[in-house]
């Protein structure tokens, strides 16, 4: 199987997200697409594309998506998001596939989920809620999204993550040219009229889940 990898690159600028998937700092970067669809064939597929840079303080991420039968209701921190029209970002910070991995989910309202683990269902560690709350985060739609948006419409995600919070919970390698990290990228409905698993990484078990590092792919940092 091929693995997918992703060069980021270095940013000498610290910038607050604001969902602006145009500003300058994005503006000639390179995406990726989430694009292999797990589990069933949905009646719509969204096109979801991201975008990464980093720094010596954080791990810059925007997403934009392209969407429909958009649905947000969760508002509490670490509450199931992924039933909502959710993005996702899986990653190990380093470059193995055994010492466990972040899993931070966000709903398309901003509502956060993450937590530090060695593999499905084995030792997840909860993490404090000031500590998920310094990933700042910023998101072009409102909180809650109720009814559902039928039509087409897109919407934008964009966070960063503070590598000091992040060494609370793993060890990791410090991002710098040549570095690699391991990650994956969901897009997730669970809950809304149009089902939908999809993931950058291909994933190839008898029974696909998220939560499966030895399929992620490789974060390159230059």
């Amino acid at each position: 199987m091929d693995t997918r990898k992703y060069k980021v690159k270095y940013t000498g600028n610290n910038f607050p997200p604001d969902a602006n998937w145009n500003k300058n700092e994005w503006r000639d970067i390179e995406s990726i697409s989430i694009t292999n669809k797990l589990l069933i064939e949905p009646l719509f597929t969204p096109t979801t594309k991201i975008k990464l840079l980093y720094n010596k303080d954080y791990i810059y991420v925007i997403f934009k998506v392209e969407d429909k039968y958009i649905r947000s209701v969760y508002t509490e921190i670490n509450s199931p998001v992924s039933k909502d029209s959710c993005v996702e970002f899986f990653f190990t910070p380093s470059n193995s596939k055994v010492t466990g991995y972040f899993n931070l989910e966000t709903n398309a309202g901003g509502t956060r989920l993450i937590r530090f683990q060695k593999g499905y269902n084995i030792e997840k560690i909860m993490m404090d809620i000031e500590d998920i709350k310094s990933i700042e985060i910023a998101h072009s739609l409102p909180e809650i999204v109720k009814p559902e948006i039928l039509t087409e419409t897109t919407w934008t995600l964009e966070y960063r993550i503070p590598l000091k919070m992040l060494k609370s919970y793993s060890e990791i390698t410090q991002p710098t040219k040549g570095v690699i990290w391991r990650a994956n990228f969901y897009k997730t409905a669970g809950e809304n009229s149009n089902p939908h698993y999809l993931s950058w990484n291909k994933i190839i078990h008898p029974d696909p889940n998220f939560h499966l590092p030895e399929f992620f792919g490789e974060l390159e940092f230059l």
